[in-house]
């Protein structure tokens, strides 16, 4: 279990909740678990977390660094995008990657 919760840790949505949180957001995520399916839903296809603060809502797709410009694509691909983007929502991807001395680096493209 203690290998579980360290995974759990270690994940990019953890990573992009405690960072979001550190500069001023409230965050939720928005992604769901279909036992059924046995996969994983974001909101509107393409959105990990929803986080807010005054004047600003954010939706971000977290990911592994190497998978950033896959989920741009598929960000920019939906059908939905235009609308959330006419609501005023900022956009991003926030990709981690692992540097040479262990700590997670942040890279964030702006979608919006």
């Amino acid at each position: 279990m203690a290998q579980r919760a360290q995974l759990m840790a270690d994940s990019p949505t953890s990573r992009s909740l405690a960072h979001l949180r550190k500069e001023g957001y409230t965050v939720a995520i928005v992604e769901r678990w279909c036992s059924f399916t046995r996969k994983r839903y974001d909101l509107f296809g393409m959105f990990d977390l929803l986080a807010v603060r005054p004047g600003e809502t954010l939706a971000v797709q977290t990911t592994s660094g190497s998978n950033v410009a896959a989920r741009v694509k598929k960000i920019g691909d939906s059908d939905l995008i235009g609308a959330v983007r006419d609501a005023g929502w900022l956009v991003h991807v926030h990709g981690w990657t692992k540097g040479a001395n262990g700590r997670y680096r942040l890279r964030v493209e702006d979608l919006s």
